[in-house]
């Protein structure tokens, strides 16, 4: 099968959050299921470079204009992942990052660019591209989410489509003035199109057009289907009917493995665990935290109210009263980095905080932290916990989305069957999170449970392998239609 994917973002190319990750990692796990994909991407500056400095060999593919401005698919093979490049430098040849400038702030045109994205993607998709003539097209989040709207409007033949909602808190709301410049046909302003509350709606008019909507676990899927989850979006999910289906994110086993990872100071498997105390010790002194055997708690995330880390910033003088040590890597609203960053004043040597965000600190932070803390108040899935479990590094996590999909709790049948992999609480409050940490405190101090405990989290399975393949159905199935 020819696979379309239409991304905004994708690992190691251009990354900010989940979304990358899955963008760069399920094309090679659908390989294995007889799929060829292909990723649409926006010409980013670090895109472009990456191809320049990799001396790859480029096929450019002229596309004519895109919503009224010049534009040119380079067709390149880069990291392993098949790609479309719509390369439109008014758009996006610029400085900051996919979504933002260099002060944080949203680009003005964004509704533009990715509006230009999912153009593109549709001409693509009704062979635009010589050659090239998808069998399915699967759009990532609202940038791509006109995909579908635009194929629907068209009088022409046009391949299925599946839309992947990765946070349905983000969904391309913008003003009605822009919809003639959208080059959209008059019935598409309807409530059955893009109309949203008298305005354009990028994921609304997705989740109408389109055959099929996933969502990225099971969970989150009945979630969102509720008022008090659904995001103002709920009753048109529940339209969807069993078209709107839950597949629960992989990891890249690849990137993500203790056994083999360049990043870490020690490299350590399920079966032989004892050298992860070298990568503990690492983390003690890169984050100049006092060295000793009590836990280290770790937080690697946007630091946002969305995953609960103000809870986290609220208790941070508790946690040291507990005896934890605590790592924090990410950055995200002003309030809580400057929460954090106060309790590292207070505790320098037991609060350690980096703002920002470090690929490869991140891999080094999960081989050297004991429990990784996700208080989310709610989460579509969640990688951090899946790069938790792949390493040894216990979930502590809210039981919400994904992450209660996918982490095992530590209660008394759980820890006697070693079959406990994290431990989980609800609701996500400070009272929750305060008893769990009790709790985990509490399973660190029995070293055997805390040591089985770790290898069965390694020995999850949290690959893309059961999930690609019910990918690779969903496809095969629609094709038959």
């Amino acid at each position: 099968m020819q696979i379309l994917s239409i991304a905004s973002e994708a690992f190691p190319l251009i990354k900010t959050g989940g979304l990358a990750d899955v963008a760069g990692a399920l094309p090679f796990a659908l390989a294995e299921h007889a799929c060829r994909v292909v990723t649409l991407l926006p010409g980013y500056p670090t895109v472009m470079r990456a191809i320049e400095t990799a001396g790859a060999d480029v096929e450019v593919l002229p596309l004519d204009t895109v919503l009224g401005a010049p534009a040119r698919i380079l067709a390149v093979d880069l990291a392993g992942l098949k790609l479309f490049v719509l390369d439109m430098p008014t758009l996006y040849d610029r400085l900051g990052g996919p979504y933002t400038d260099a002060g944080g702030h949203d680009f003005g045109d964004n509704w533009m660019r990715f509006a230009a994205l999912s153009k593109a993607g549709a001409m693509i998709a009704q062979g635009a591209v010589p050659g090239f003539l998808p069998d399915i097209v699967h759009v990532h989040d609202w940038q791509a989410a006109l995909t579908p709207v635009y194929l629907a409007a068209s009088n022409r033949p046009r391949p299925k489509t599946v839309l992947t909602i990765h946070n349905l808190a983000f969904q391309g709301n913008y003003p009605s003035a822009i919809f003639p410049q959208l080059e959209l046909p008059a019935a598409t302003w309807s409530i059955e199109g893009v109309e949203y509350y008298g305005n354009v709606g990028y994921l609304k008019g997705g989740l109408h057009a389109c055959d099929v909507v996933t969502t990225v676990s099971p969970t989150y899927a009945k979630e969102i289907v509720t008022e008090g989850s659904g995001m103002g979006l709920d009753g048109l999910l529940r339209g969807r009917g069993s078209r709107l289906v839950g597949i629960v994110n992989g990891i890249d086993t690849r990137v993500w493995d203790p056994a083999s990872d360049p990043a870490l100071a020690a490299n350590y498997s399920a079966r032989e665990l004892k050298p992860r105390i070298h990568n503990k010790r690492a983390l003690e002194g890169e984050f100049g935290l006092r060295r000793e055997n009590g836990p280290i708690l770790a937080v690697v995330s946007r630091l946002t109210w969305q995953k609960g880390l103000d809870l986290v910033a609220e208790v941070c003088d508790e946690l040291v009263e507990r005896g934890v040590r605590l790592v924090v890597v990410g950055s995200g609203e002003a309030m809580i980095e400057g929460t954090f960053q106060a309790a590292h004043s207070r505790h320098p040597d037991r609060v350690g905080v980096r703002i920002g965000y470090d690929e490869e600190l991140s891999h080094r932070v999960q081989a050297g932290a004991d429990a990784i803390l996700i208080p989310s108040r709610f989460e579509p899935c969640g990688l951090t916990q899946l790069y938790g479990l792949r390493y040894g590094c216990i979930p502590v996590v809210a039981k919400v989305g994904g992450l209660a999909d996918t982490v095992v709790d530590a209660n008394y049948a759980a820890v006697s069957a070693e079959a406990a992999t994290g431990v989980i609480f609800t609701p996500p409050d400070r009272a929750s999170l305060l008893e769990a940490v009790d709790r985990t405190l509490g399973l660190y101090e029995e070293a055997r449970v805390w040591r089985r405990m770790q290898a069965a989290a390694m020995k999850a399975d949290v690959s893309w392998t059961k999930s690609a393949r019910l990918y690779a159905g969903l496809y095969s199935d629609l094709m038959k239609e």
